[in-house]
């Protein structure tokens, strides 16, 4: 691989960072850009190559109505002394300031030949696919995983089958922000060497 390639890999992947909805423009991603940047995820390692991504891409009206689904679903399961009048307003709007919102799903292997963390892994890392290649676009990204994916509401917006979770939300929109400092401690903290 060129070393121009290899450069061009790791500086996306030291720029990418979560852009919140609050920071979009309200340029709608295409159709192709959509597809450019699902199309990476087909390419996440799994185990026995049971392919366990789903997604469902919204976007236009659905974006109002999933924002009332998750804002009323809050209002009915906060206590009354930790609801809050802004948080309810707050997620009522993240969906409708996004271009897109797609929702995170896994697809169990029906014959359980591996374990459930790893089709959660593998998920996760078809969805890093999909960020790096969207930072590299131009499109922020932003995974929210709220408490309301798991009720039945959310389950019939999203027609999930047999099988099939939702693991959050990837909140999509074109901005202009600048580029973001990263906030990380050194790696060489978190390395343990073993050598014999």
């Amino acid at each position: 691989m060129e070393t121009s390639t290899i450069t061009s890999i790791i500086d996306t992947i030291k720029k990418r960072r979560s852009v919140f909805p609050a920071s979009y423009t309200n340029q709608v991603i295409s159709k192709e850009t959509l597809l450019e940047i699902l199309e990476t995820a087909n390419y996440a390692p799994t185990h026995r190559l049971t392919e366990p991504w789903r997604f469902k891409v919204i976007g236009g009206e659905a974006l109002g109505k999933l924002g009332d689904l998750l804002a009323t679903w809050y209002k009915e399961n906060a206590s009354a002394d930790k609801f809050s009048e802004v948080k309810y307003k707050k997620t009522a709007q993240k969906p409708r300031k996004s271009s897109h919102m797609i929702a995170i799903c896994m697809q169990r292997d029906p014959q359980e030949r591996v374990p459930e963390w790893e089709e959660v892994a593998s998920v996760a890392m078809a969805v890093q696919n999909m960020w790096l290649t969207a930072s590299a676009l131009g499109v922020g990204a932003y995974w929210s995983s709220p408490k309301s994916i798991h009720s039945e509401a959310c389950a019939k917006f999203l027609n999930l089958g047999e099988g099939e979770t939702c693991l959050g939300f990837l909140y999509m929109g074109y901005h202009e922000l600048p580029e973001i400092p990263a906030r990380r401690n050194p790696m060489a903290e978190k390395i343990e060497w073993i050598s014999s």
